[in-house]
């Protein structure tokens, strides 16, 4: 006989000793519900850790510049049939955006809608959406940490500056809003450590 089958033979001894009068029937309801407390109870480890959450920044990231790239991609699509359209080669996209700065081109229909729709104050490269992604890449590659907001920001602005000066000239105005909501929502994101 093993030590638990003895432990559990005294165990029920001295149960029905102490519960005397107890019926059998009321015994094993007890037990029933024991096992249901037991059962309702159970502790697993938490699968959420901090290499998780890297892998899920690293996976926001991954998924922000794959997505940006395809998108980058679908317009230099759209520019690139405009320009032939035009009897006028591209080379690279720096001679794209020169190309577009330039404005000395027409489109067709299709592609002014698709233009339209796509620059629209919801459109994927309207000023929210765009300052959104920005925002949401900053907090990505930080871990979320609102104390390397101001490098980001910063970063951001160098390339902002890059970006107009690869255009020839001051952005349009889509991209001097969507600076200014960038500004706004990193100052916020800096601010939020001082209200916790």
């Amino acid at each position: 006989m093993s030590v638990s089958s003895i432990s559990a033979t005294t165990a029920a001894a001295y149960t029905q000793q102490t519960t005397g009068a107890k019926t059998t029937k009321e015994t094993k309801e007890t037990t029933a519900s024991r096992k249901d407390q037991d059962t309702a109870v159970v502790y697993e480890k938490s699968s959420a850790s901090k290499t998780d959450s890297t892998r899920s920044n690293a996976a926001i990231i991954a998924q922000l510049k794959a997505d940006a790239e395809a998108r980058t991609a679908q317009l230099q699509s759209l520019v690139e049939k405009m320009i032939s359209k035009q009897g006028q080669a591209l080379g690279t996209a720096d001679d794209m955006w020169s190309f577009l700065a330039k404005g000395n081109f027409t489109a067709d229909a299709d592609t002014i809608a698709q233009a339209k729709k796509d620059v629209a104050e919801d459109g994927y490269w309207g000023a929210e959406q765009t300052s959104e992604r920005i925002l949401s890449f900053a907090k990505a590659l930080s871990g979320d940490d609102p104390d390397k907001a101001e490098e980001l920001l910063n970063a951001f602005k160098k390339g902002y500056k890059e970006a107009t000066k690869t255009w020839g000239g001051e952005l349009p105005s889509l991209c001097s809003d969507t600076y200014d909501l960038v500004e706004k929502k990193f100052n916020e994101w800096m601010n939020s450590t001082d209200q916790n």
